[in-house]
């Protein structure tokens, strides 16, 4: 069975989740070889190995962190002219989608980026896409070249699926323009607690609706009830109620969670392009004739200053 590189995205070796959906969806297709670089890549083995990495490629260099993505793209081109893989799956961040692109070029292949299922073809790996603001669903192949294949987050469910794992130093030579953009400073995110936006089971978002940024208290509340992320539309966060690191949208950030709860969110295309392929999709709006009704699996008409506290209540009754 042809194999397929993996691009591990990990922080300090903890492997995060949607590498470990992309193990999954690499088994369909090959043998998953991982490809882990820069700080702690040798402590990812065990993790990736339980969730069915055959082989993994480790390359520690302080250019990963000093420097912008092309060391990694470096990186990833030395992996495939070692393996001779079916495909090069990489997860579908901004980074990654940048990654995928450089490397897609360098090989002279094509790409298919924010994918959301993968499976097996007689002429190579074929990749569905929810395109036109999921208006459409589409199922493509890359016809040239290596296929390179960024997934979106929370498109396949994580399974355990022990494997060899095996650990090999890869061989990375880096370019001369691995080193042209360099990183000056890092400021961290501060921690609020709740999961990463797009790799969230469980997604809360609030809109104009909510009316004021102190209002968003409410919107956090269920979120915390739930172990959910909180998210917010175009309309909020231009408004200055909410960071835009937490827009959902199509000039914000894509979700594909299993439950979405928009509230006072009126369902503007730029905000569906960004949600619409949740797998469970229920909204809370006061105007029954609001776009987001014609997508979701639940809508309930009324207040959201009266549903939401309500819901938070019942959902921490529940669990207590």
């Amino acid at each position: 069975m042809a194999e397929v590189l993996v691009y591990v995205d990990h922080v300090d070796g903890a492997v995060r989740k949607p590498t470990l959906e992309l193990l999954t969806l690499a088994r369909r297709v090959g043998e998953p070889v991982a490809v882990a670089l820069g700080a702690g890549a040798g402590d990812t083995a065990a993790a990736l190995a339980e969730h069915g990495a055959v082989k993994v490629l480790t390359h520690e260099a302080a250019e990963y962190a000093d420097y912008l993505v092309v060391p990694k793209v470096d990186a990833l081109q030395a992996a495939v002219a070692a393996v001779s893989p079916a495909a090069v799956l990489v997860p579908s961040s901004a980074e990654g989608k940048e990654i995928a692109a450089r490397l897609a070029l360098r090989l002279g292949s094509g790409i298919i980026t924010d994918a959301v299922d993968l499976e097996a073809g007689d002429e190579g790996p074929v990749a569905t896409q929810s395109v036109f603001a999921a208006a459409f669903t589409t199922k493509s192949r890359v016809s040239k070249g290596t296929p390179v294949i960024t997934v979106k987050p929370n498109s396949a469910a994580v399974e355990a699926a022990p494997a060899a794992g095996a650990v090999e130093a890869l061989s990375v030579t880096f370019s001369a323009a691995a080193t042209g953009t360099k990183v000056t400073s890092r400021t961290p995110r501060e921690s609020t607690g709740r999961p990463e936006l797009t790799e969230a089971a469980i997604v809360v978002s609030g809109g104009r609706g909510v009316n004021g940024a102190e209002n968003f208290a409410i919107i956090e509340a269920l979120a915390d009830s739930l172990g959910a992320a909180v998210g917010a539309s175009r309309a909020a966060v231009d408004a200055g109620w909410y960071p835009h690191t937490n827009q959902v949208g199509q000039t914000g950030k894509s979700v594909s969670p299993q439950l979405y709860i928009a509230s006072g969110i009126s369902g503007a295309i730029q905000h569906r392009a960004g949600m619409q392929t949740s797998k469970t999709i229920v909204a809370i709006n006061k105007d029954a004739e609001a776009p987001i009704f014609e997508l979701v699996d639940y809508g309930v008409v009324g207040d959201l200053f009266d549903v939401v506290p309500q819901l938070t209540e019942e959902v921490k009754s529940r669990k207590g």
